[in-house]
């Protein structure tokens, strides 16, 4: 999920531009991710680990990593509100990481431990907060308004894409999967009445891009990308079935591999 500038930039003026979940939507959203990134509803601003998908360090709320630069961006941007914390003597090797799209470790000797460390200070949760919602959350509510998508279900499935696929512009990306939904769709909502439908097709496109990868480093982590994707979205499915599309609480998230209540 590499991040540029820009995106932060842009992520600020989506908000005004663009109609957002409200606060308890978008927190029970954001509790929906993370059972499928940490199998909790509390946010672990202090993750981190190397979970063998090509991308070195994953860490924090959703998953800055250090192979793709989001963690650099993460960092420096903390750094430059706060100079002296555990993580600054490591932007260097992240931002060689990031150039060369490495997921070696072997540079980061001591970085699990800065960064739980860091995680500590309200302050590095708060920059996490910002930089996960220029990258993430107001890309995918400007995705949303310009398929004609109104709930905060289907806002939902494409924050929740955004995370996982990133914003890029590879062919497993939240960007090609949207466009792919908008070619089989011929354009975006229609009406009230079938949003539901468009969303499912969302959805069943995600799915198909976990069984048929387009980039080679998940072509190549093909079944763990796999097997520890298509849950959240099966998990998807079932609310917009039951057709909660307020993502009113309680909602019940159960899979082979997860059982938790959403308040």
């Amino acid at each position: 999920m590499k991040l540029s500038v820009i995106f932060l930039i842009t992520g600020s003026i989506l908000l005004v531009e663009a109609e957002l979940m409200t606060p308890k939507q978008r927190l029970r959203c954001e509790q929906f991710i993370s059972i499928f990134e940490n199998d909790t509803i509390e946010i672990q601003y202090a993750f981190v680990m190397d979970v063998h998908d090509g991308r070195g360090y994953t860490c924090g709320k959703f998953g800055f990593t250090t192979c793709t630069g989001d963690a650099y961006d993460l960092i420096k941007k903390y750094t430059a509100k706060k100079p002296a914390n555990p993580l600054a003597p490591f932007l260097p090797e992240l931002v060689r990481l990031a150039r060369e799209f490495s997921n070696d470790t072997s540079g980061l000797g001591g970085y699990p431990e800065a960064w739980k460390t860091a995680a500590k200070d309200q302050l590095f949760r708060d920059t996490q907060d910002e930089v996960s919602a220029g990258m993430s959350y107001y890309p995918a509510i400007k995705y949303a308004e310009r398929a004609g998508i109104k709930t905060a279900m289907g806002k939902c499935a494409i924050y929740d894409c955004i995370i996982e696929h990133g914003n890029n512009d590879d062919g497993d990306s939240l960007g090609a999967i949207f466009n792919r939904t908008w070619d089989k769709e011929k354009g975006g909502v229609k009406s009230a009445a079938t949003e539901q439908y468009w969303i499912r097709s969302f959805l069943n496109m995600r799915l198909d891009d976990f069984d048929n990868p387009r980039e080679p480093i998940n072509i190549e982590h093909h079944t763990f990308w796999h097997d520890m994707s298509v849950q959240r979205v099966y998990a998807m499915i079932t609310l917009l079935n039951e057709y909660n599309m307020d993502l009113d609480g309680p909602i019940h998230i159960k899979t082979k591999d997860h059982d938790k209540t959403i308040p």
